[in-house]
This record gives C-alpha cells, sequence and structure tokens, in this order.
C-alpha cells in the first residue's frame, strides 16, 4: 500500500518557458509551466520559494525567476540562496521554509542538490511538509532529477544502450517508483534512461522534454502540463534484460519496454501503471 502522502510534486523538463517569446504554443499566463506552480501552490498570493543550488550563476538565474513570476501578478516569491550544508542549519532559512507554500528548485548539477541539502534539517522538514501538507516541490532540470531515490547523476547520450553509460546515486527521495530524466528529446536521452530502467526493473522512467512536466498528486497520480511531450519506460513486463550479466561497454538488449509517449493533459498512475489520455475532442475545445 502507497504511502499517504499529501503534497505535489512538479518535475519539469528544463527551459521552460519563462514568458519571453511573442509565439507560445502554450499560453504563459493561463497554462504555461510556471502558472501551474503557481496554482498548486496556492495562487497569486502564495509564498514560493526559488532555490538556485544546482546553478553555477545562482544570481542570475534567480533574477530570471523573479522577473517570470512577476509576470504572472505574483509578488510574494523570493530566492532562498543556499550555496553550502551549513546554511540548511540556519534557523533563518528553515524559517523561511516554514513559512511558504512550495518551493522551487532550479536547473544546473543535480548532484549540488543532494550533496547540500540532504540528510540536513532542511531536507527533514521538506519531507515532512510533502507528506503531512498540501506543499509543493516542483523542480525543473537538475531540480527534476533529484527528486527520486535513485538519481540519475550523468552519463553519455552518445554512449547510450552500453552498459555503464549512465551514472546513478542516491537523490532526495521524494519519490520512491520513479526515475526521471530531462531535456529528454532535444539531448536524445532515450538510450540513458532505458539503461537506468534496466538496472532497477521495478522502477517507472519519465522523460520530460523541455517546457514539459507533471503534477504528481498523492505520490501516484501524475498529470502532463506544458507544450511537449512525456516518455515513460514501463519495465515491468521485460523479457529480456541482460544488464546484470553484462561487462561494462558493451551493448544491451532490451524486449517487451513498454513505452507510451503523453502529451498536455494525459495522466499517469503509478500504481496501476495504467494511462489515461485526454480525449481528441478535449483537445481542441
Amino acid at each position: 500500500m502507497l504511502k499517504q502522502i499529501k503534497g505535489t510534486l512538479i518535475p519539469v523538463g528544463g527551459n521552460e518557458d519563462k514568458g519571453r517569446n511573442e509565439y507560445l504554443g502554450i499560453d504563459f499566463i493561463t497554462e504555461g509551466i510556471l502558472f501551474h506552480i503557481v496554482r498548486q501552490c496556492g495562487g497569486k498570493t502564495a509564498k514560493i520559494l526559488v532555490v538556485p543550488t544546482a546553478s553555477s550563476i545562482p544570481d542570475e538565474v534567480g533574477q530570471n525567476y523573479l522577473d517570470a513570476f512577476n509576470k504572472l501578478g505574483c509578488n510574494n516569491v523570493s530566492v532562498l540562496d543556499i550555496r553550502e550544508k551549513e546554511q540548511c542549519h540556519d534557523l533563518a532559512f528553515i524559517n523561511e521554509l516554514k513559512e511558504c507554500s512550495g518551493i522551487l528548485f532550479s536547473g544546473g548539477d543535480q548532484s549540488r542538490i543532494v550533496d547540500i541539502i540532504s540528510n540536513t534539517p532542511f531536507h527533514d522538514l521538506l519531507l515532512k511538509r510533502y507528506i503531512n501538507e498540501n506543499f509543493v516541490i516542483s523542480g525543473t532540470s537538475a531540480g527534476a532529477m533529484s527528486m527520486v531515490s535513485h538519481m540519475i547523476r550523468g552519463g553519455s547520450s552518445e554512449e547510450c544502450l552500453l552498459k555503464g553509460a549512465v551514472k546513478m546515486r542516491e537523490g532526495m527521495d521524494y519519490i520512491s517508483s520513479l526515475i526521471i530524466d530531462t531535456h529528454f528529446i532535444r539531448r536524445g536521452r532515450f538510450g540513458r534512461l532505458a539503461e537506468a530502467v534496466a538496472s532497477f526493473p521495478n522502477l517507472i522512467g519519465i522523460g520530460l522534454a523541455e517546457d514539459t512536466g507533471m503534477i504528481i498528486k498523492n505520490g501516484n497520480e501524475c498529470k502532463v502540463i506544458g507544450s511537449g511531450m512525456v516518455i515513460v519506460f514501463d519495465a515491468n513486463n521485460l523479457s529480456h534484460n541482460n544488464h546484470s550479466i553484462l561487462f561494462d561497454n558493451t551493448p544491451m538488449t532490451m524486449a517487451n519496454l513498454t513505452t507510451h509517449v503523453l502529451a498536455n493533459g494525459d495522466q499517469f498512475v503509478l500504481d496501476s501503471r495504467s494511462v489515461e489520455v485526454l480525449p481528441l475532442k478535449a483537445a481542441f475545445d
């Protein structure tokens, strides 16, 4: 039985629209990724923290998000610039987390999020609020990849489907049933995620395109948001998986890897591994 979770996760594939382009495939104000984050946090008056820990340019990234949220009419957004593990023990930072409705982790290097924030009082409070409250944890690119228990920390797309091309480590452990990869279409990461689920065939692989995400309720019910697609890899019914017996750098074989391609409005339920596709008529209403 799934542990009852009251909070919401919103992993995003990176490069989400921030309201700068004239042409928007999905309206930034009413349907864009950041709009969904704001709505899940409680609306325009909600207090939202942006945490650019993963980024090598945190000041610039933080300001970009402040500007983007301001375009949506949100003026209660602030940057929590966590760069050192010691800050995650600081009561001032912990009190900021206590008072907000949701948090957004930026892109960059997902290992920085884990190295700096995991196993600290700040991390403990994140988990506690996510499990017990209507609290939102969102993250883009590295911020999305870090949400899981088994995290992709790196791996070459050029060497995909060679054993050992994907490097894994522990993540932030908000959700244990997924492996998340990002920039999935543009950077050709099909093979990288395929090897990851071959290593952990009981887990579901989620490949998020850019400007695309999922709203995950109760740790189970997923709904696609944004302008791109989500690729789901379900290795539960593999009839052939030679990952465990291969030497590193040798080609892999996988048979009967169930794959779903989902778009805006489609839903995926993790415990039943079932898909509910938005009816075609609804997409044009």
